[in-house]
């Protein structure tokens, strides 16, 4: 792994560490039951659209193994099991309340998902276990290099790994205007859900998130120096959303 990587996540824990242990659990217990609708109502439901195209990037088949990390809701696995059935989806994911509603959610399209609960950054499944992993719109408030790695572990040799998240834009112009949107947007979605102090205390973590995280570009070499191969990084919106597909050799 290149020194400027850990340098990196050294400063992004050395910032957000406390938040990532103490805040993110009441903010996500809070945000739960709305949390869909949220983003949707933020996007001006361009998060619908990023979705399907993030989705036709996952190749899965009947009978392989998939496990959706930091699966919030179940939205990615629920789409992924209705177009394959013979699809097996696990999620783990360290919020009880998301995925009380995922298994709701998954149980009224006649699904089921195996839930975990657990710290993403120690996945407790074998090594060379799943066939496919996805991550999407997690990996800003997570130590971004231990849980890549826990992925490659988990996967077997020649399985899949599929990203998605909200990314640092590789132009400081667009990096300032998204940002500068990002502040009034969380103002008005907190009021207008009605979000809790925990929600309310962390609007601007969530713009600095952005800030201190990476660009489509750099996350490809960080995936790299990980061991990944045949990684294939996508950039959407000017670069405040970025696709990665990569393989484990």
């Amino acid at each position: 792994m290149n020194d400027v990587f850990l340098r990196r996540e050294s400063a992004r824990e050395q910032a957000f560490a406390p938040i990532w242990s103490n805040e993110l659990d009441d903010v996500f217990a809070d945000v739960a039951a709305y949390y869909d609708r949220a983003n949707t109502f933020a996007t001006l439901g361009l998060i619908d659209r990023i979705r399907e195209r993030f989705l036709a990037t996952i190749e899965v088949e009947a009978g392989q193994r998939l496990l959706d990390v930091c699966a919030g809701t179940n939205v990615i696995g629920i789409n992924l099991m209705r177009r394959q059935p013979g699809l097996e989806v696990f999620a783990a994911d360290r919020s009880a309340a998301m995925q009380a509603v995922g298994r709701d959610l998954a149980g009224r399209h006649g699904l089921r998902i195996d839930s975990t609960i657990c710290d993403v950054h120690h996945l407790p499944f074998p090594d060379n276990h799943f066939d496919v992993v996805t991550l999407q719109y997690a990996s800003r408030h997570l130590r971004v290099v231990r849980v890549f790695s826990e992925v490659h572990r988990v996967l077997r040799p020649g399985g899949r790994f599929y990203h998605c998240d909200m990314l640092r834009p590789a132009g400081r112009l667009t990096e300032e205007l998204y940002c500068a949107y990002l502040k009034v947007c969380l103002a008005v979605v907190s009021h207008a859900f009605r979000s809790n102090a925990a929600a309310m205390r962390c609007r601007d973590y969530f713009v600095e998130a952005i800030r201190m995280f990476y660009s489509t570009a750099e996350l490809s070499d960080l995936l790299r120096g990980l061991g990944f191969t045949r990684i294939v990084g996508t950039s959407v919106l000017a670069g405040t959303v970025g696709f990665h597909r990569a393989s484990k050799a």
